[in-house]
């Protein structure tokens, strides 16, 4: 990256490949890699769906824009909890620390991928399908992403060299 200092920030459905696209990409750039679920929940010493199941929604919500307000880390790589687009002002803080990049994955695919609804923590409302969740989150991942890299046919690999190729073609990398 031309700017060390700058964050690459991924976003999108649970499924999309954040967490494991990110690993790859941190390696890839020589940066540190933070997943927000990950830290969350170490840091609520709780699993996210537990956290919903007590606290509910509203409640997760909350503690997790708090923690993305909290987060102070420059040049890595930061994979967020699929919710996070639900907040504006934590969405403004990301965007601040670097280039914000959404994975895209149509439906079907990351239908096939998540099949532990009910205790991955994937933040749905009660009654609501993952097709609706995916319909709602859609037009935030849009508004919020500088770069959409679309993942449908790409293993891990792939995709992070389809990240890094956005990210020098908008002059954030360099090798």
């Amino acid at each position: 990256m031309r700017d060390d200092a700058q964050n690459v920030v991924l976003i999108g459905m649970p499924g999309a490949g954040k967490s494991t696209a990110g690993v790859l990409l941190a390696k890839a750039l020589s940066r540190s890699f933070i997943d927000t679920d990950v830290y969350l929940q170490a840091r609520e010493g709780r699993r996210l769906q537990d956290i919903i199941d007590t606290d509910g929604l509203d409640r997760f919500r909350a503690i997790e824009e708090n923690y993305i307000l909290s987060l102070d880390c420059r040049g890595h790589v930061v994979a967020t909890g699929g919710s996070v687009v639900y907040s504006d002002r934590a969405m403004s803080h990301l965007r601040r620390s670097g280039p914000i990049v959404y994975l895209y994955l149509p439906l079907e695919p990351l239908y096939a991928r998540v099949t532990n609804l009910d205790s991955r923590g994937v933040v749905m409302a009660p009654g609501q399908t993952f097709a609706e969740l995916f319909d709602e989150r859609q037009p935030l991942y849009a508004k919020h992403a500088d770069i959409t890299i679309p993942c449908e046919g790409l293993n891990h690999d792939e995709t992070v060299a389809a990240i890094v190729g956005a990210l020098k073609k908008r002059g954030l990398y360099e090798c």
